[in-house]
């Protein structure tokens, strides 16, 4: 029996599990020239998250803000292996690759510890 998994499925996968990573949040996708305009009171901003698969690999390239104080390595390399582990496991393809950018870093929420 063979079974498909959506690319959407994957993206879901990937960030549920970055959500759940403290001190990280998905970065904003980059907006293009012209957008900015568009964007203004529109839908909300896509999120910088790519999944590509090609067979029965999968390649995730995500853009994060972190949050001030805290290890850009360290979390970088968490959550590489959080979503490397989370998608293999729940889906059984081969991650080939988590690639992760820091993007910005954040100030901490108000209320958090």
């Amino acid at each position: 029996m063979d079974v498909d998994i959506s690319k959407s499925v994957l993206t879901d996968i990937a960030a549920t599990t970055l959500d759940g990573i403290e001190g990280v949040e998905i970065a904003a996708a980059p907006l293009k020239v012209g957008e900015v305009l568009r964007q203004q009171g529109g839908p909300r901003r896509p999120r910088a998250l790519r999944v590509t698969r090609e067979g029965g690999q999968v390649t995730v390239d995500v853009g994060l803000n972190v949050e001030y104080g805290r290890s850009l390595v360290g979390l970088a390399r968490q959550a590489q292996g959080a979503v490397c582990e989370n998608i293999e496991l729940m889906t059984g393809l081969k991650v080939k690759a988590v690639n992760v950018s820091v993007l910005n870093v954040t100030l901490p929420r108000e209320g958090a510890a």
